[in-house]
């Protein structure tokens, strides 16, 4: 009964508690770590971060459907002291402009710096992870610490919520 109770607790109110247990904020002008993969124990942790890696990819390439294709929405993200729901792929995808998103933020491309499994279970995967983004030079500029909510549906996997000190 209990484990049915926290199951339907609302991912927001869950990843805004979880996001409290990330320690530190990003850092300026930090030379970002080199990043060595992780590999998950768990088949539910691997497919998890198949989605994650694949959500780089696509951010990086800009292609916002396919970036939109490893989220699951409903789709949150708390960030910049507030809290954004996306209700929809469609409306997710009409609203994004990473092309826009490069030119105000001076962004060529992000990296994964670590992906850590903090909760797993074979339905939902909860990773710690930092990244860091790059300018067109090459040189990175600035590093942020977030959670991430992944969680297996009729569908497949999927981020369902993102917790990020990122802007």
């Amino acid at each position: 009964m209990m484990n049915k109770f926290f199951r339907t607790l609302p991912v927001a109110l869950l990843m805004l508690c979880a996001s409290a247990a990330i320690a530190g904020h990003h850092k300026e002008n930090e030379a970002a770590p080199t990043f060595t993969q992780i590999v998950g124990q768990t088949e539910a942790e691997q497919a998890a971060l198949k989605v994650m890696y694949e959500f780089m990819a696509s951010f990086n390439s800009r292609d916002v459907a396919r970036w939109a294709d490893t989220l699951l929405f409903p789709h949150i993200r708390v960030a910049s002291g507030g809290v954004t729901v996306n209700p929809t792929k469609s409306g997710f995808i009409a609203e994004t402009d990473l092309q826009e998103f490069a030119r105000v933020n001076n962004w060529h491309h992000s990296e994964w710096n670590s992906i850590e499994t903090i909760q797993a279970d074979s339905e939902k995967v909860h990773f710690k992870v930092r990244f860091t983004r790059f300018n067109p030079a090459g040189e990175a500029y600035v590093s942020f610490d977030s959670l991430y909510v992944l969680q297996k549906t009729d569908q497949g996997w999927g981020i369902r919520g993102r917790s990020s000190f990122a802007p």
